[in-house]
């Protein structure tokens, strides 16, 4: 990872960010691509409270994750959104 990419469960409520890569065997990359988990695509992270289920917005759609599974997606936070509002 670099200085602009992190883990999805690191990522700040309000903020938006683009899916770079997701760790993990085929049956939980075919899961999060019927989601609309695929690389490129942009989310908002609407709940991250630190611990429970985190909450995206993607594609028109609320998804929740678990921690564990949001903690193999990565992502490269957006220019112009460091405090987590645009």
């Amino acid at each position: 990872m670099t200085a602009t990419t992190t883990n999805l469960s690191a990522v700040r409520e309000g903020e938006s960010v683009r899916v770079q890569d997701i760790e993990g065997g085929h049956y939980f990359l075919s899961r999060l691509a019927s989601l609309g988990f695929t690389p490129g695509v942009s989310l908002r992270v609407v709940q991250n409270v630190g611990r429970g289920p985190l909450i995206v917005n993607l594609r028109d759609a609320r998804v929740a994750l678990g921690r564990g599974e949001a903690s193999k997606i990565v992502v490269e936070r957006l220019p112009g959104d460091g405090n987590g509002k645009n």
